[in-house]
């Protein structure tokens, strides 16, 4: 679910890539501990670890066993170029906050990943010239943070842009290429068949430049899913289209296929919980998938009325639970048995009701944050808009905050 720029001219994507190789081995001599196996980056969920009230990765390792992270998400500047940072407005040059936390992690043991695009803000396949300039600025990321792991969140907008994913793609090769024993994973949208027409065409830019990851996860949530049956399905769909694009028999496609779930209460109102997140890992273990993880961390603690009051949050799951319930279960497709002595879920709190904004009108205009209410829900805008009807397509340009 993730998006006239000056770029690293050519001769500095030589430059880089020719480091590659030896880019692993400047981020052991910063302090990296020896690298985790695949298992644990397949198992890495995702945190922000600057935005959505960051929790604590040493408390959750020590709660949970858990040992890898998947952080996100590395873009271009809102300014424009082609250069790294967090989330658009920190360069990756000048983070020591980042670094901090990667260093509490590899300190008890553990690694990261770091994932590159999701649904917000501009990328750099977008912001840069080439796929070369566009692996010169992930180059830098990988060198700084001396990573072993790294994840393309290809979707909307940028995977209906061709030249932008010809450049995520060339990129994720060169980097593969450059940076031996690289865990590479491409995340992208789900849908009930699998994923989505620009999906697809993103499978088949990879066949065409010969372009294999450790695997292709898909995200079926935000897609009219409900609970785990229909994510199987997705995954078995997805598979099917694994198989007729790269020529893979079923046992290759599900070594190649990847499940990134989101926890608890999603985008567009489905709900995910602890029950069918064992049903979905149930699956992917029984079919020897390659990579288990979920949208988010930062998430994965129960909401209060003050923090959700029944609506989609970024720092809370909208389900009851204990905090790093849904962890757990990255843990265990890792292959190591959680800590056993945990507290008694509390109940979701009741909602509080909520009165409804001013109705939304057709002849309005309405920029990002702008709130309004139709079909007795609350809706925020997530960019200008106007004619747009709230809900009436799933990637529009208004987020459901829930019945008023």
């Amino acid at each position: 679910m993730r998006r006239l720029r000056a770029c690293l001219g050519a001769a500095a994507a030589v430059t880089l890539a020719a480091a590659g190789t030896t880019a692993l081995v400047a981020g052991d001599a910063s302090g990296a501990t020896t690298a985790l196996g695949n298992r644990w980056y397949a198992a890495a969920p995702y945190l922000m670890p600057l935005d959505n009230d960051p929790p604590d990765a040493s408390a959750i390792m020590d709660a949970t066993g858990l040992k890898a992270f998947q952080l996100a998400f590395v873009l271009a500047p809102n300014g424009g170029g082609c250069t790294p940072t967090w989330g658009g407005t920190a360069p990756v040059s000048a983070d020591t906050a980042v670094q901090s936390v990667i260093n509490t992690i590899r300190a008890k043991g553990g690694d990261v990943s770091v994932s590159i695009g999701g649904y917000g803000g501009t990328k750099l396949g977008q912001a840069c010239a080439d796929p070369a300039s566009t692996a010169a600025a992930y180059q830098q990321v990988i060198t700084k943070y001396g990573l072993r792991a790294i994840d393309f969140d290809l979707e909307e907008p940028e995977y209906e842009n061709t030249a932008a994913i010809k450049n995520e793609i060339g990129a994720a090769k060169i980097l593969q290429q450059n940076n031996p024993g690289l865990y590479v994973s491409v995340t992208t949208a789900g849908t009930a068949d699998g994923t989505g027409w620009f999906g697809k065409q993103m499978l088949l830019e990879a066949k065409a430049q010969g372009f294999t990851p450790n695997n292709f996860s898909i995200m079926p949530f935000d897609g009219g899913f409900s609970g785990a049956a229909s994510q199987t399905s997705a995954l078995t769909n997805f598979n099917s289209i694994l198989q007729s694009t790269f020529g893979w028999d079923q046992a290759t496609a599900y070594a190649h296929e990847g499940f990134s779930g989101m926890n608890g209460r999603s985008d567009t109102g489905e709900y995910f919980t602890q029950a069918d997140f064992q049903t979905v890992l149930d699956y992917a273990t029984s079919h020897n998938m390659d990579r288990f993880t979920f949208w988010s961390l930062n998430r994965d603690r129960q909401c209060t009325p003050a923090d959700n009051g029944g609506r989609t949050s970024g720092t809370c799951s909208s389900v009851a639970q204990n905090s790093w319930d849904f962890a757990k279960y990255s843990v265990k497709f890792a292959g190591v048995t959680p800590p056993t002595t945990t507290p008694t879920p509390t109940p979701t709190p009741t909602p509080t009701p909520t009165s409804c904004k001013t109705a939304w009108s057709s002849t309005a205009t309405y920029t990002a944050g702008n709130e309004v209410s139709y079909n007795k829900h609350n809706w925020k805008a997530k960019w200008w808009t106007q004619n747009e009807a709230p809900g009436a397509s799933e990637w529009g340009p208004w987020q459901d905050e829930g019945a008023c």
